[in-house]
């Protein structure tokens, strides 16, 4: 039988390590992660997501052959606001998340978790940081 004194270590410590994991958001579904010593949004797989200067808060300007290379964080259709996390309604009538009122991009090169190849593209590409 486990004492009361062990169980309330382990959960303490568990309370201490959770930060040190990141941040988890909508489930899962995003998640902060340490990229070179910055806080950035990452999927539930590690990649890496990114914000678009041409956009505005809770307007997604991304489409055709740029959401092709910027694929959106596509949000389902029960998909609700969460804290700082809101759902962007595009023209072609899906949904996207939105971090801070600022629609959330894959980058099409970034091949593998922690990849930050879309950061500072045509100077208006920067990663999402938390």
């Amino acid at each position: 039988m486990l004492s009361s004194r062990f169980i309330a270590g382990a959960a303490a410590l568990a309370l201490f390590a959770a930060p040190a994991l990141g941040a988890d958001y909508l489930d899962g579904a995003v998640q902060s992660t340490d990229i070179g010593g910055q806080m950035v949004l990452t999927d539930a797989n590690g990649m890496t997501l990114y914000i678009f200067d041409n956009d505005e808060p809770g307007v997604s300007n991304c489409y055709d052959d740029c959401a092709v290379k910027w694929p959106p964080l596509f949000a389902d259709a029960e998909a609700e606001p969460e804290g700082d996390f809101t759902v962007v309604e595009r023209t072609d009538g899906t949904a996207m998340w939105a971090y801070k009122g600022m629609p959330l991009y894959y980058w099409y090169e970034d091949a593998a978790p922690g990849d930050i190849t879309g950061d500072g593209v045509g100077g208006v590409w920067h990663l999402a940081l938390e």
